[in-house]
């Protein structure tokens, strides 16, 4: 999340809202914004015909608060300034971030650390995000070690009264989470306004919910990245892609992308393209596209198998074309869509 370009949609398992029909009665509408540094868009059964400036400012409401408390773009946002604090100071964190460190916390452990909500230290050095080091090398192994010595998300810790304590020099980054959960709170902010029927996205990450008028489950494409879309059904269903088409270094003929590995600090380094996950909520999807993502095609398919993860992985071949591998919870919700 940022208020610079973004990366991570329309890659390989970029998943693309379905175009209108034209009988789609004119009760279902669309709206569109910006956020992060990347678009918004919005098509919404309104049957009571609310006007759409309501519409429009709940939406961007709620993505503006998440740009207050989690982009490490922003410098007065709240993650901003817990990764400057001084060491052993707490800090009282507001709900919606607490919800998204949780969660993350919880990806942490189930993963052995395959997703690390601390790694905004390691993402620079690898010259990546707001404090991109200034150089397109590989970072010295003993710049990475000191940078691994003050990372990790074992060293986060809370008070008695919940507050996040700074242990020193620890950088946060929701990256790998939040803009799912911004899908999320634009859905929150819809339903109180008393709209259930809708097909929310933000930056290539979507959520359905309810049905389109007639009573169709919504319907996007995926794009595999082998020329051969699939189309799914997003019936309260989110779905998120996580890949390493964009945002990628170069040097000496190593070619590394945004994507790191916080067990190890080194960007991922096997044969995967990208991963598409569908889940119940477009926060959960994120995380665990970026979980597999880091595990790779063998490991990641097995953790997605063991955790009931429906995921679409595109790995690379050898001799140049992608091939596709569906976990069995994939291939059921592809069965039955609805």
């Amino acid at each position: 999340m940022s208020a610079r370009p973004d990366f991570s949609a329309r890659l390989p398992g970029y998943a693309a809202p379905a175009l209108p029909r034209a009988a789609d009665p004119p009760h279902l509408q669309r709206l569109a914004g910006a956020t992060m540094g990347t678009t918004w868009s919005l098509r919404v059964a309104n049957p009571h015909m609310l006007p759409l400036a309501t519409i429009e400012s709940a939406v961007q409401g709620a993505l503006d608060e998440v740009v207050a408390q989690m982009s490490h773009w922003e410098p007065g946002s709240f993650i901003s300034r817990f990764n400057r604090a001084p060491a052993d100071t707490a800090h009282a964190m507001p709900d919606a971030f607490a919800r998204v460190l949780r969660r993350a916390l919880h990806w942490a452990a189930e993963s052995n650390g395959a997703l690390d909500p601390s790694v905004g230290a390691l993402v620079g050095l690898w010259g990546f995000g707001p404090e991109a080091a200034d150089t397109t090398a590989p970072p010295p192994a003993e710049a990475l070690a000191a940078v691994r010595a003050r990372s990790g998300w074992r060293r986060l810790r809370f008070d008695a009264d919940g507050r996040l304590i700074q242990p020193g020099g620890l950088s946060l980054d929701f990256s790998g989470i939040a803009k799912g959960f911004a899908v999320d709170a634009g859905i929150e902010a819809l339903r109180a306004l008393d709209l259930h029927d809708l097909l929310f996205e933000v930056g290539g990450e979507l959520s359905g919910t309810g049905r389109r008028p007639g009573g169709l489950p919504w319907q996007v494409a995926v794009d595999p990245g082998n020329g051969a879309s699939q189309r799914i059904a997003l019936s309260d269903r989110a779905v998120a892609t996580s890949g390493d088409r964009w945002h990628v270094r170069e040097h000496a003929g190593r070619r590394w992308s945004h994507t790191l590995d916080p067990r190890t600090g080194e960007p991922v380094a096997h044969a995967l393209a990208a991963v598409t996950v569908l889940h119940g909520t477009c926060m959960d999807a994120d995380a665990l596209a970026t979980v597999l993502t880091v595990l790779g095609p063998g490991k990641g398919l097995a953790f997605a198998d063991r955790h009931d993860v429906a995921a679409l992985f595109a790995e690379r071949d050898a001799d140049g074309p992608l091939r596709l591998r569906e976990s069995a919870a994939w291939t059921a919700a592809q069965a039955n869509p609805t």
